[in-house]
């Protein structure tokens, strides 16, 4: 039976009716500049997230691999000397269990590690610098392994991003570098392929959200569509990796409406959103949604959630239904959505989480726990979406089908 036929993309000019798949290389701007988009329908509401806790019956993937950014690291640049961006230091981590500041950009926990909870395990699996830190060698069994995180604060899809505001990041490319020793790893382990681990893992990625903050600090000249092409064809270039390595599951996690962060809300003396990202964040959701599509058609055995944390976001941070963002807002316990719960200055995000910064003192009403990343109270909302919500958030299955897909 011959293969479908690839989805377009909305980026690609064309005299078609129908756009053209995205080039390997970014293609030319387009003679009109895509607006602004509209703010998305109100979403149906939904009932507070329970606090996630491991299924009694064990985990239900034998392994997850995380990647990505701050979103979802657990330490990795802890063993980075030069990276500016850390968080080994309080009052990150101060509800965290023994208070201890992991490195995770959150009060407690992230949003990789309260997904993981839904999946069996008691949270992320340790960075993978922690391990070689730690043992000097990185897997001698596969007993009691269950994964392995990745993710880099300050990196990106780009391979130079992180490097001129952070000094020093592991980006995309050496993340999946690094997964190529795990599997190496592995194999030597089980004395044979892991592909039947590795087929059956969970890899969930978070990442682009540096891109696009980059895009705007270092006023770079690309349009909006040439800007997204170059960083989908990077995505595609990490997904193929890891797809050739025998990854089939991936739980992918898009940029949420980042122009709503309290960073970016700092540069607009109104303190609403800084509005001129958000779009490249819907944009970005919708090439990523043609991506996965047109892989599956070359990869057959694949499988994908993905995760629309613009909708997600821009439903709770941006006031375009005002009476629906309230009631989704006291739902889910959230009164907080401008100000950063720890930091200093304006909005208290002019400055990174430290000892020094104000911390707020309910931090379960507050979504932002610093400049850019949600509270452990918010990414467990995220995170309650993802894994058990409906197609008008994850498509095309949430990420608990996904994960129970085949087991």
């Amino acid at each position: 039976m011959p293969s479908p036929a690839p989805v377009v993309s909305a980026l690609q000019p064309t005299l078609a009716p129908a756009p053209m798949v995205p080039a390997p290389e970014p293609a030319p701007a387009p003679a009109s500049v895509v607006p602004a988009p509209a703010p998305s329908p109100a979403p149906p509401h939904v009932v507070p997230a329970p606090a996630p806790a491991p299924k009694p019956t064990g985990p239900v993937v034998p392994a997850v691999f995380i990647f990505g950014d701050s979103t979802v690291d657990v330490g990795t640049n802890n063993y980075l000397n030069k990276s500016g961006a850390k968080a080994d230091m309080p009052y990150n981590g101060i509800d965290y269990p023994g208070s201890v500041s992991t490195g995770r950009f959150s009060n407690g926990y992230n949003t990789a590690d309260c997904l993981v909870m839904y999946m069996g395990y008691p949270e992320s699996p340790p960075a993978f610098l922690h391990i070689l830190n730690q043992h000097g060698t990185y897997l001698r069994s596969i007993q009691n392994f269950s994964g392995v995180n990745f993710a880099s604060g300050g990196s990106g899809l780009l391979h130079d991003t992180g490097n001129h505001l952070y000094t020093e990041v592991i980006p995309m490319r050496d993340q999946v570098q690094q997964f190529k020793t795990v599997h190496s790893n592995l194999s030597e382990a089980m004395g044979g392929s892991p592909d039947n681990i590795i087929s059956k893992s969970f890899f969930l990625i978070s990442v682009g959200s540096n891109d696009i903050f980059e895009y705007f600090a270092l006023n770079k000249t690309q349009t909006l569509e040439e800007f997204i092409a170059t960083l989908i064809d990077n995505y595609r270039t990490h997904l193929k990796s890891l797809l050739d390595l025998g990854a089939r599951k991936f739980g992918i996690i898009s940029v949420p409406a980042i122009g709503c962060c309290p960073h970016q809300r700092t540069f607009n003396e109104s303190g609403g959103c800084r509005e001129a990202l958000n779009p490249f964040a819907l944009v970005f959701f919708e090439e990523l949604q043609v991506l996965l599509l047109n892989l599956t058609s070359e990869y057959p055995a694949m499988a994908y959630s993905l995760g629309d944390t613009y909708k997600m976001t821009n439903a709770l941070l941006h006031i375009s239904d005002p009476q629906h963002q309230l009631q989704l807002l006291e739902a889910y316990g959230l009164k907080e959505i401008e100000e950063a719960c720890c930091g200093n200055g304006t909005l208290y995000a002019e400055s990174p989480c430290r000892s020094n910064s104000r911390l707020c003192k309910n931090r379960q009403s507050y979504f932002f726990w610093d400049q850019y990343h949600p509270t452990e109270a918010a990414s467990r909302v995220l995170a309650y979406i993802l894994y058990e919500g409906t197609r008008d958030f994850v498509v095309p299955m949430n990420f608990g089908q996904l994960a129970e897909q085949d087991q």
